[in-house]
């Protein structure tokens, strides 16, 4: 094969990567409630939401558990079906989003954080696969190399995200009616064999370290997680209603089901005299069979392929060029996450990863909601949409009151988790905090935009003149 039909080959999947990838600007969504649903329920029935729940119990009791994940999901997912209502609403993706309030290259910041926190989510499946994998392999044969398999499994992943992530989001509402079956299949077997009762009597162990309070910010830190690809699921939505609707009983009903299955799980671990693990999927896949592991690998090959696929998205959508384009950011973000899946050592750091996710992006959403719904009444006009200048250029690209902003809330929430614990946590406060500073900088500077604009979506707006417009 020649240089030249390798080159040509080469720029013919590029190009039809970027005319078949979401590409730069706002889409019109015509997806229904029940089909947004099922997206979000898909989602985030995954193995870290599962294995999230077996870090609670027995640290705190199995029933409290149950109601801080319930509590702490209907909080945290009311920031994200807001942030996604923004996606539909405009038609643009999450961090795009963040121009209307950080500026133009102001927002580069939270997309390099969520290029960051992606990247992380992307090697804990992979890790938790590989693992999952060397378990079944290991018990088969003796060989065992979770490294390896973890590199494997990655591997798989961005080859999926490159070629076939349109497949993945098509088969993924079906992957999830499977593990739904395998779910009820695990809640039947423990409860059966033993009452509510029984898992409500389960000893709590002090030196676990967990509180309701740790719980509940853990499982809002989860819903965090997620929204920074909300407004990317929910711009597919046809009607607001759909996108809201949809995406709240989806992602409510996936993080309730999936967290309490995984403290009842361990529940049952430990009611059957077994020690309990917590975020080890080897446990729970002893304890109920090969079919769990089939189910947590179906799992991450869905979920971390659209993971992989909207950090890429991320890059790619950072600025109205065509200078970025898919293929070799997927390629090069692939090498750094199948190199990154051989940090198994950050498996046992997976709350302190939730942590930081919780302080960076608490704030961004809080400024966010603020921006839009506040100080914007509602509405973002197509400036958003240009390189430089407009309205959301603020100075030199930057909107200073909202960088510094999430700086003060980043810090506010670090200091609430590891230094002057809270009686109510530290996401609640952050979050508060972070809402409240951006609007009384608003007040005080007379930047609340008090008219009331009819929503229009961003393809609904002319296209500005080519004289102003930006190349």
């Amino acid at each position: 094969m020649t240089q030249a039909s390798r080159t040509s080959a080469y720029r013919r999947l590029s190009d039809h990567l970027d005319k078949n990838s979401d590409g730069y600007g706002p889409l019109r969504g015509t997806l229904g409630t029940a089909r947004m649903g099922m997206i979000w329920l898909a989602a985030n029935l995954v193995v870290t939401t599962l294995l999230t729940g077996t870090l609670f119990v027995p640290g705190i009791s199995w029933g409290l558990a149950v109601g801080m994940i319930v509590l702490g999901t209907l909080i945290g997912g009311s920031v994200l079906v807001l942030v996604g209502n923004m996606g539909t609403r405009t038609g643009l993706a999450t961090m795009s989003l963040t121009k209307g309030s950080f500026g133009l290259r102001g927002s580069f910041l939270p997309v390099a954080a969520n290029v960051i926190i992606l990247m992380g989510w992307s090697w804990v499946q992979a890790m938790l696969a590989g693992v999952t994998v060397n378990f079944l392999v290991e018990q088969a044969t003796g060989f065992s190399s979770p490294v390896l398999f973890s590199v494997l499994c990655q591997l798989l992943v961005v080859c999926l995200a490159i070629f076939g992530h349109t497949g993945i989001a098509r088969v993924e509402p079906w992957l999830a009616l499977v593990i739904l079956a395998f779910m009820a299949y695990i809640f039947t077997t423990a409860f059966l064999a033993y009452g509510p009762a029984d898992f409500a009597a389960i000893p709590q162990d002090a030196a676990a370290g967990w509180t309701p309070v740790a719980t509940l910010d853990v499982v809002i830190a989860t819903a965090i997680s997620w929204t920074v690809l909300s407004a990317e699921f929910n711009r597919l939505a046809r009607t607001q209603a759909a996108g809201m609707i949809g995406s709240g009983v989806g992602y409510v009903l996936s993080t309730v089901l999936a967290m309490t299955l995984g403290a009842t799980a361990i529940g049952y671990v430990v009611l059957d005299g077994g020690e309990a693990v917590p975020f080890d999927p080897t446990v729970i896949v002893a304890a109920f069979g090969a079919p769990l592991a089939v189910v947590i690998f179906l799992s991450v090959m869905a979920t971390n392929t659209m993971v992989v696929y909207g950090m890429v998205a991320s890059v790619v959508n950072m600025a109205p060029s065509r200078r970025v384009t898919f293929l070799p950011t997927a390629i090069v973000l692939g090498v750094i996450s199948i190199l990154g899946s051989t940090w198994l050592a950050l498996l046992d750091q997976f709350t302190a990863f939730l942590t930081v996710i919780g302080a960076l992006f608490i704030p961004v959403f809080a400024v966010m909601l603020v921006d839009y719904y506040v100080l914007k009444s509602r509405h973002y006009g197509r400036d958003i949409l240009r390189a430089r200048g407009g309205e959301y250029w603020y100075r030199g690209g930057v909107n200073i009151a909202a960088v510094l902003v999430w700086l003060v809330g980043a810090g506010a929430s670090l200091l609430l988790t590891y230094r002057v614990p809270s009686p109510i946590g530290a996401t609640i406060p952050t979050f508060v905090l972070s809402a409240v500073l951006y609007l009384a900088w608003a007040a005080a500077t007379g930047r609340i935009d008090r008219t009331r604009r009819p929503h229009v979506h961003l393809l609904d707006l002319p296209e500005e003149s080519p004289a102003r417009a930006d190349r």
